[in-house]
């Protein structure tokens, strides 16, 4: 069973679209588990429709709540506060459940031990299934924290899940950026196949994921998405991943039929005739055949060491 994740160095750049046709292609002759590890705004499920089978409360942090019937008003919760959480109301002091950030300073400060730290509910994860195979995804509820522990649960779910169905590959869409999210996402993953856009953010944004993906010794790929819509810069991403030794798998070009693909909550490798199913399915040729080649050598080196 082998991990894939999907990263991208920037929002926009069409990752969950990759996703989607790429577990299209992969569902046909593998079996697959998929994950949505973007839990701040979680969207590969608008394509993949699943059949939520469970839902799971997340408790990512805690939050202080002040015993009114022993509190004695002595202010010393509201003097050590950094965030300004704690306010004087009605006599007593009360937390703001929306500023309070969990620190606990209030609850070793307090002298009558009136302060007790509650968990706060962050979110939930799911546990469904789609016409790919199981799908585990999370999202976080407004303002809460612990994106990167929500992602690592998720992620244990899917480990699970693939060990129960005897997955072939686990198919993971990450979230944009470099943050702790995408860290959790990367961490442990065989491969990280990252999705650029030819715009002067797309380049650096890709610049700045590989070079988490590599602190964290995972092998990584390129496929260039909307590959038309500048030239230019789609030729420059190619120079920068020959002098790096990264392989670029797949030029995909812009199309409206994305579009026309996402309003049907389809993969757009399930619309037949379009330019786009092609790259994809080249795509994911080349992805099989580069992870091929990684077993063969790892094959190789552990026969050396013997």
């Amino acid at each position: 069973m082998k991990q894939l994740v999907v990263l991208s160095g920037k929002g926009g750049t069409g990752k969950t679209t990759v996703v989607a046709a790429l577990a299209h292609q992969m569902a046909r002759d593998n079996r697959l588990v998929l994950v949505d590890a973007d839990v701040d705004a979680p969207n590969l499920g608008l394509i993949l429709r699943p059949r939520i089978l469970s839902r799971v409360p997340f408790y990512g942090s805690k939050q202080a709540v002040i015993d009114v019937a022993r509190c004695t008003a002595c202010g010393r919760c509201a003097e050590v506060c950094r965030y300004e959480a704690v306010a004087r109301c009605d006599s007593v002091y009360r937390v703001e459940p929306l500023a309070c950030e969990g620190c606990a300073t209030c609850f070793y400060q307090c002298p009558i031990e009136a302060i007790q730290m509650k968990e706060r509910l962050s979110g939930y994860w799911f546990r469904s299934e789609t016409r790919f195979g199981p799908f585990m995804h999370a999202h976080l509820l407004p303002g809460e924290e612990n994106s990167g522990k929500l992602v690592s649960l998720v992620r244990q779910q899917a480990l699970l899940a693939a060990e129960q169905a005897r997955a072939d590959w686990i198919l993971i869409d990450g979230s944009p950026g470099i943050g702790c999210p995408v860290i959790a996402a990367v961490v442990g993953v065989d491969l990280a196949l990252m999705v650029a856009e030819p715009t002067l953010s797309g380049v650096h944004d890709l610049q700045r994921a590989l070079q988490v993906v590599e602190h964290f010794g995972v092998r990584a790929a390129v496929c260039i998405n909307k590959s038309d819509i500048n030239p230019q810069l789609a030729a420059e991403i190619h120079r920068f991943c020959a002098w790096q030794g990264i392989p670029v798998l797949a030029e995909i070009p812009y199309d409206e039929i994305v579009l026309e693909a996402m309003r049907r909550e389809l993969a757009v490798t399930e619309l037949p005739h379009n330019p786009v199913s092609a790259p994809i399915q080249a795509l994911w040729a080349a992805l099989s055949a580069l992870e091929g080649n990684a077993q063969k050598d790892n094959k190789l080196n552990d026969e050396h060491n013997l």
